[in-house]
């Protein structure tokens, strides 16, 4: 299935999310981004005129004006995604040591899988010694607010602060989590002083 692009301009994959995993925009229905292949998309600058030619004939999918789709009844939706309409950050990863360094990766409530496919919550596109899906997960539990790194189902190991990760690990702020040659630095946002939902 072909990505959609979200009324805020964010790429997602309809089939895996019925949410924009980047802004949280809840969508009426998947509608397919340009006939063109996928192509991630990457950070850079633009002149002031460019920005409104980059995306002509790109389709924008519509927030919704309330309510989950009937299309997507039986879909999992999580705690803070229905509490709060949007799925907000918890955390991040950023890259420090690799093809992608000074990337950063946002961080989900509960599992947030990693790989280089754009299907994964967390897309590590440009190194092709991390597994294209399921290399590692990386866990925000929000009812007793802690994060944890588990090792996937892909070929790759996942390293802890230089130790390899073979069970459900606690991690914790500038901790270094290792995916083939991509290292990255754990930043949390909920923590002791800030949760979602207790404002």
């Amino acid at each position: 299935m072909q990505n959609i692009r979200c009324a805020n301009g964010h790429f997602f994959d309809p089939v895996k999310h019925n949410f924009c995993p980047h802004c949280g925009v809840r969508v009426d229905k998947a509608v397919p981004s340009a006939s063109a292949p996928y192509v991630p998309l990457q950070t850079s600058v633009i002149n002031q005129g460019q920005a409104n030619n980059l995306a002509e004939g790109i389709p924008i999918v519509s927030p919704m004006a309330g309510g989950v789709a009937s299309s997507n009844e039986g879909q999992t939706v999580g705690m803070y995604r229905k509490k709060l309409d949007v799925d907000p950050v918890v955390g991040w990863l950023v890259c420090v040591e690799g093809a992608d360094r000074g990337k950063d990766y946002r961080i989900r409530a509960e599992r947030n899988f990693i790989g280089r496919s754009p299907s994964m919550d967390i897309c590590i596109v440009n190194d092709q010694t991390v597994s294209r899906e399921n290399h590692g997960i990386v866990s925000y539990n929000p009812k007793n607010n802690q994060f944890k790194v588990i090792p996937g189902e892909g070929r790759g190991i996942v390293y802890l602060n230089n130790e390899e990760v073979v069970t459900a690990t606690d991690l914790k702020a500038n901790d270094i989590i290792e995916l083939g040659q991509t290292k990255l630095k754990f930043v949390p946002f909920c923590d002791d002083q800030f949760q979602w939902g207790e404002e």
